[in-house]
């Protein structure tokens, strides 16, 4: 998140990765990185550690987190270079509560993010088309969870139920909701065609493989050794296609689609999972207290790219 949190500081998030990873730590700095969890590095005793807040509802529970990050440490455990695995607490847990969230913690590489533009870099599109390969080849971890529809059947009549009466929690709210009430029809459409592609899904679970869920060129970092994925709370068995929908956009379909041979059914299906899941977030975003900070206002940039941008 751009913005630091107020609900937990940085000396309470030193303090528990000292009790729970690292003794030594001593230096620690809030990092203004990505969008969906808060970060921290956390250093002492030549050791340093990238660190991860993760609120829990309505995306997480604390087993879900916990059997993620279990399930990529046990992927990267297994050999599978391209992971940069969570790394173990004192209690052999991979995730602490502090109230305020879930903690984790991976080692900090010396690397970069590629940009947007160097993620289309047909060279690049390759190293992520081969890291994925590995990744859906890799034997499942013990308790990986299955996906599973990311909002209900009545999503889009419970949002017009939701939006017809206007919000008054924040300085962004009313166009928040507005916006949303004058998608009501497609919100409606795509709704009944995710439940569709989703039961041709689950129709073939026997097919399924390990998916990181959000493989975009942000959860991507690489160092020395290479292309390394981070950012696993997302890991789950599903159709291999959920890991393609961000690459054939990145690469506008040119050499991903040609060598992916992914079922444009289940691109589609993982395309409305991700649209359908952001816009019922932004809406419990905007019908809360909020102040118009930074990341309110990149978020409502992201609910209108949603609303708007063609499938």
């Amino acid at each position: 998140m751009l913005s630091r949190p107020s609900f937990i500081s940085d000396e309470t998030v030193a303090r528990a990765v000292a009790a729970h990873w690292l003794p030594e730590a001593v230096e620690v700095g809030y990092l203004p990185w990505g969008f969906g969890a808060h970060h921290w590095r956390v250093a002492g005793g030549g050791t340093a550690l990238f660190v991860t807040l993760d609120q829990l509802a309505p995306r997480h529970t604390e087993a879900s987190l916990e059997a993620a990050y279990a399930g990529a440490a046990a992927l990267g455990a297994a050999g599978l270079g391209v992971v940069c695995a969570p790394l173990p607490a004192r209690s052999g847990r991979f995730t602490v509560d502090v109230g305020a969230g879930v903690l984790s913690v991976t080692p900090w590489l010396e690397g970069r993010s590629p940009t947007e533009a160097e993620a289309r870099d047909p060279d690049h599109v390759r190293d992520v088309l081969a890291a994925l390969a590995a990744l859906h080849g890799a034997a499942p971890p013990d308790g990986l969870r299955r996906w599973a529809p990311r909002v209900g059947p009545g999503f889009a009549e419970e949002l017009r139920v939701r939006t017809a009466r206007p919000w008054t929690s924040g300085p962004l709210a009313e166009e928040a909701r507005s916006a949303i009430a004058d998608r009501d029809e497609a919100i409606a459409r795509w709704t009944g065609r995710y439940f569709d592609l989703a039961d041709l899904a689950r129709a073939h679970q026997d097919s399924w493989v390990p998916t990181h869920g959000e493989p975009h060129h942000a959860n991507q970092v690489v160092d020395a050794r290479g292309l390394r994925l981070v950012d696993w709370e997302s890991l789950a068995l599903a159709p291999r296609e959920r890991d393609y929908a961000d690459l054939l956009a990145a690469s506008a379909g040119a050499c991903a689609g040609d060598r992916l041979h992914a079922d444009p059914a289940m691109v589609e299906l993982f395309a409305l999972d991700w649209r359908l899941s952001e816009i019922d977030e932004y809406a419990g975003w905007f019908a809360a207290p909020h102040t118009g900070t930074n990341d309110d206002h990149t978020a409502l940039e992201g609910l209108h790219e949603e609303l708007w941008t063609a499938l």
